[in-house]
């Protein structure tokens, strides 16, 4: 009798413990994923160490106090902390040794996960089963690693592309990197996505010259049986729908079905975002529940025929039992089969606690069905809190618990018909007007047609094409009818896509204002009182309202973004914008749309003109997307862009200047726009210059002019003097001269270049010179993107150092830094 009311006292705490007990794990992890490095692994023991003895207090404390049910917050935000920290600390000692990144190894690995298939290479992720440096020591790492695959002739088209498959093993030639992504204000960061991922570290397959062909050693496709599926099956789609289906309609099936959202080419995802649809491309929650409802009929009608055979079954296994575990187990896995994302999870964990929850007679407040799958959703995957698709969903399905089921149920077709159509009109009305706001801030932008487009796509895309594909796999030519269906998507789509105002941007908001507005916009579709619900209106306007400071009148500011082996360049005076070059092309995009496009969107800026230095591809890469983007801006350069740019185009020239908002810009070279420039000069040495302000408040953008230039223009202006030198080409030794420095006389200056780039930039030469003479320095690849202001000369604010995190890559010690920074370590910089 006394262990009854016992456990019935405990069943009772756990009820009362268990939102404040969940909110905390998720708010403890949040905290954690903020820290900018590591605790030794015994900080984290000793948290979780004191996390449970205050539980074991609190558990007495609540039979006297039931309000002290709150105390589990902190307790388990401090134990979430620990665990996460915990396991990032074990995940961290696995990582590419410091001395070992950029080293040349002999390797053995074994392909691990569905390979992604380029135009002229493949990347995939292995375990390292050995690797050897070339004096014959033993690597130690652990891990997945990630590496890139181009054969020897690729490029000229004279190599066909290997074929790899979960399971393989390999012997051959590496390069290995530590993971490093670029580092820019409102970009993507690849580093925290390699983290998330489980990747230590990167790589590239070398083959050709000294290095022998990589050889299969074996095939064991057990060892990573669903991947190994995944691949067959998505190559088969691949190879039966090429030769007669568009691309993309080829890439959105594959994507559907094995989850490859690679499949799909760049192109298309410009009109995949205009709409609003790339929640659907995604194996959404959508998907998987669509499959989970078809599952559990299937699994019913089974076991019924099952039961008729075998009525003893039955009386085990009731048939409400064995339909719901059976369609939650072949829903899990899809999701598996499919990439296990986050909507996955979150939806696998939803489906699963509420058949566990219908089979035992139980009915949870929907809120505590939320919380707890978000609360396995983090505990199997921490970092994926910092992933957009974790907040857009998990606030989307909030929404949609909080507006309840309708009372009246309709009778007769064309009401139910109704019914269904009106509901799902509405359904996608306040979810995207719940979503705005959080799109916005994650994004920078809203589609404004992505409710008629989801209108259209959400029904033909769960019910027609998904379906359609998935019976693909049992019966092969469905996959051509599924194709059909995606062309016809894809068409609608894409002229959706080019309606005008499609699209709504927006700059960057704070974050206290983009909390506010996401939960004004919640407020607004909640089902309450309207006299309660329009104050989500009071919280909305402020990110309207919203407009990013600029530089006060007679200043300005250079942002110079981390682009990799390349330059670019924005410029903001207090109310016009200048992007000088366009970055490199980047994979299957370019720097403009990967980096430019969304940080100049942040910043709510149209630029107002666009100079292109010179036709190198690491300058002018993302010209086309530029003049795509901004076709009304004035546009310079040194040369013809050819249709990459269907307007007119100015040509640089020295001599050439304007003014805005009291902030002069002036052209230096080259002298005419007919000058010729010697023979050995090229392209580099007629590179737009510009100069932006004067004397030491000014700003000089070069391109990759070389020391001949520079003297030439030294001996024009002996008077010429700046703040900031962005340093010519990348830091080569050919540019950045002696007489150049002494000259000029920088304040700063800052070099744009790749990390652990092939050329060596920037050159060790280039930065004793700087350090000779004191001047302070950056470099993008350890600074990330470079901020830098008239009003401050000397300071250079690095990305890197605004908001660190343990994922991140470290710069090398001495090198530039946020304050001030000088070369103190040129040589460390410029080793390589």
């Amino acid at each position: 009798m006394l262990e009854g009311a016992w456990a019935q006292a405990g069943a009772a705490a756990v009820r009362r413990a268990w939102g404040p007990a969940g909110l905390g794990w998720v708010l403890g992890t949040a905290l954690q994923l903020t820290q900018a490095s590591l605790w030794p692994v015994s900080g984290y023991g000793a948290l979780a160490l004191l996390a449970l003895m205050a539980g074991v207090g609190l558990m007495r404390a609540m039979r006297y106090w039931p309000r002290s049910r709150w105390g589990w917050l902190p307790v388990a935000a401090a134990l979430a902390f620990a665990a996460t920290g915990g396991r990032a600390v074990g995940f961290a000692a696995q990582a590419l040794p410091p001395a070992a990144d950029g080293a040349l190894v002999q390797a053995v690995w074994r392909v691990t996960a569905m390979p992604g298939r380029g135009v002229q290479s493949v990347a995939f992720e292995a375990q390292l089963l050995q690797a050897r440096t070339r004096d014959g020591h033993d690597l130690p790492i652990r891990g997945t690693i990630r590496l890139s695959w181009r054969p020897f002739g690729a490029v000229r088209g004279e190599a066909a592309m290997p074929r790899v498959l979960p399971g393989e093993t390999w012997q051959g030639s590496l390069r290995l990197r530590a993971p490093r992504g670029l580092a820019n204000p409102h970009g993507f960061d690849a580093e925290a996505w390699l983290w998330r991922e489980g990747i230590v570290a990167t790589g590239s397959v070398l083959e050709g010259g000294r290095h022998e062909a990589p050889r299969r050693l074996a095939d064991d496709p057990w060892r990573h049986p669903v991947e190994r599926a995944r691949t067959m099956v998505r190559d088969a789609i691949v190879e039966r729908l090429q030769p007669g289906h568009e691309p993309a309609a080829v890439g959105l099936v594959a994507a559907l079905v094995t989850g490859d959202q690679g499949a799909i080419p760049a192109a298309e995802w410009a009109a995949i975002r205009a709409t609003g649809v790339a929640h659907l491309v995604s194996i959404s929650g959508l998907h998987v529940t669509m499959f989970a409802v078809i599952a559990t009929v299937a699994a019913g009608l089974v076991w019924r025929g099952v039961g008729r055979r075998w009525p003893s079954v039955l009386l085990r296994w009731p048939v409400p039992v064995a339909a719901g575990v059976g369609g939650v187990a072949l829903a899990t896995a899809y999701a598996l089969f499919a990439g296990w994302g986050v909507p996955a999870q979150r939806t696998v964990s939803m489906l699963a606690l509420v058949v566990a929850l219908r089979l035992s007679g139980r009915r949870w407040p929907w809120g505590a069905t939320w919380l707890a799958a978000m609360v396995v959703a983090v505990v199997l995957d921490p970092w994926a809190l910092l992933q957009p698709g974790f907040w857009l969903s998990f606030v989307a399905v909030a929404v949609l618990f909080g507006q309840g089921g309708a009372a009246w149920q309709p009778t007769g077709l064309g009401q139910r018909l109704r019914h269904a159509v009106m509901g799902l009109l509405r359904v996608q009305a306040v979810i995207t007007v719940a979503l705005a706001p959080l799109t916005l801030l994650l994004f920078g932008q809203v589609s404004v047609i992505g409710l008629l487009a989801n209108l259209i796509a959400i029904p033909w895309v769960t019910w027609a094409l998904t379906p359609v594909a998935l019976a693909g796999v049992a019966v092969a030519p469905l996959w051509d009818a599924a194709a059909w269906l995606a062309q016809a998507l894809l068409a609608v789509l894409r002229w959706l896509a080019a309606w005008p105002m499609a699209v709504w941007e927006r700059p960057a908001p704070p974050l206290p204002l983009a909390v506010a507005a996401c939960a004004g916009a919640v407020l607004l579709v909640w089902r309450a009182p309207w006299r309660w619900r329009v104050w989500g209106l009071w919280l909305l306007w402020p990110v309207l309202a919203f407009r990013p400071a600029t530089p006060p009148p007679g200043a300005f500011e250079v942002l110079l973004p981390d682009v990799g082996q390349g330059s670019a360049a924005i410029v903001r005076t207090a109310r016009h914008t200048l992007v000088f070059d366009s970055g490199p092309p980047m994979a299957r995009s370019d720097a403009a749309e990967r980096v430019l496009l969304p940080w100049l969107r942040a910043l709510g800026s149209v630029p107002d003109a666009v100079v292109i230095s010179h036709d190198d591809s690491d300058h002018a890469g993302g010209l086309a997307t530029l003049a795509q983007a901004f076709p009304t801006a004035t546009w310079w350069a040194s040369f013809d862009p050819g249709a990459r740019h269907a307007g007119r185009v100015h040509t640089c020239a020295a001599g050439v200047s304007w003014a805005w908002d009291g902030v002069s810009f002036e052209f230096l070279h080259p002298p005419a726009p007919d000058w010729v420039p010697p023979r050995q000069g090229g392209d580099n040495a007629r590179s737009c210059v510009l100069r932006i302000g004067q004397g030491e408040r000014a700003a000089l953008l070069v391109g990759d002019i070389r020391q001949e230039e520079e003297a030439a223009l030294v001996a024009a202006d002996p008077t010429l003097r700046t703040g900031l030198l962005v340093a010519a080409h990348h830091g080569s030794r050919t540019s950045t001269g002696a007489v150049w420095l002494d000259a000029l006389r920088p304040r700063a200056v800052v070099i744009q270049a790749g990390w652990r780039n092939r050329y060596g930039h920037p050159h060790p030469a280039v930065l004793q010179r700087l350090q000779a003479r004191g001047i302070p320095w950056a470099d993008t690849p350890t600074c990330g993107a470079v901020t830098w202001r008239s009003a401050e000369p000397t300071t250079l604010a690095c990305e890197r150092a605004r908001a660190p995190r343990y994922w991140h890559a470290v710069p090398h010690a001495g090198a530039a830094g946020t304050e001030n920074p000088r070369a103190d370590a040129a040589s460390d910089a410029g080793a390589d």
